[in-house]
């Protein structure tokens, strides 16, 4: 099969984890120890995100003369690329060749996203020292689920520009890399690219990237077992395999499963071929179908007639 696999922030930083370079370093090879095998057996392409790595980046060049936030996108997903595929390349052998693709997301300049800030990155703080960053660096802030952080404009990703050297690269045996962290957010102006600020969703990005590959399988790999029907509640349930048509009727965390299931509602819709979400730990039982929870297009009329909701 074919499989894109988008990796979430838990790869390279769990909740409450101090943003050192060892704490990211060991989940990266945790995250590729369970990635490993997969590209013996499949192509494979690995996305991931970036909104610690960039938001830090940001945090550290806010008293000079700050790079703009396109060039940090930059920066950051060349830098994790490169510890993915290090680590890839040192338990797959000398064999399989791999590739960082720096990839260009074009989006849209008019998108009404970049007047309401919803892409947390960065550090979490408390709501004194976030008040007093938005105000020195003119910030927005916004609260989650552990306390304050920076958010920047999300637009939707309109346009995958390496997408034919992705394609050329698998061609040739390649475990590609890319569109990290969302992509690096471009607009087209006067026939050329010009770099625009703000962070493109890694889920959303990594649905449109899948789709236009023709992906088998799209596979988004996170920190919890999948997604859970009435959250939060008493009768919260695990969802083994959900049809399109009825996830889409219900409500997700904005700020955590609500853009994973969009992006595999998304994907699952224009290519008719299953996604899942499922935790990074169990990914071969998450692809095989034996964990994690699967989005199909339309499920078999025995399964559907065994779960009235889904």
């Amino acid at each position: 099969m074919l499989i894109v696999l988008a990796l979430g922030g838990n790869a390279l930083l769990r909740r409450g984890e101090p943003m050192r370079p060892d704490a990211q370093l060991a989940n990266i090879r945790a995250a590729c120890a369970a990635i490993a095998p997969l590209a013996n057996d499949h192509r494979l392409v690995i996305t991931h995100g970036n909104g610690p790595q960039v938001g830090l980046l940001a945090l550290r060049e806010a008293d000079g003369d700050p790079f703009p936030l396109d060039v940090l996108d930059a920066e950051s997903e060349g830098m994790i690329g490169y510890l993915i595929e290090r680590e890839l390349r040192s338990l797959l052998g000398p064999q399989q060749e791999l590739a960082v693709v720096l990839t260009m997301v074009e989006v849209d300049p008019g998108d009404p996203a970049f007047a309401n800030p919803t892409k947390p990155i960065g550090p979490t703080y408390d709501a004194d020292v976030a008040q007093r960053l938005a105000s020195i660096h003119h910030w927005t802030v916004k609260h989650d689920e552990s306390g304050y952080r920076r958010v920047v404009a999300s637009p939707e990703p309109v346009r995958i520009v390496e997408l034919e050297p992705i394609r050329m690269l698998l061609e040739r045996g390649c475990v590609v890399i890319c569109t990290g962290g969302g992509g690096i957010p471009v607009t087209e102006r006067a026939g050329s690219l010009e770099g625009i600020q703000a962070v493109i969703d890694k889920d959303l990005a990594s649905a449109l990237l899948a789709a236009e590959l023709a992906a088998d399988l799209f596979v988004m790999a996170t920190d919890v077992d999948g997604v859970y029907a009435d959250w939060g509640t008493p009768s919260q349930s695990l969802l083994r395999e959900a049809e399109l048509s009825a996830l889409r009727e219900q409500s997700f965390a904005a700020g955590s499963m609500g853009p994973k299931v969009e992006a595999a509602c998304r994907f699952v819709a224009q290519t008719q071929r299953p996604a899942v979400i499922g935790a990074l730990e169990e990914l071969g039982a998450v692809v095989e179908g034996r964990a994690g929870t699967r989005i199909v297009a339309r499920r078999p009329a025995a399964a559907a007639a065994g779960n009235s909701r889904f």
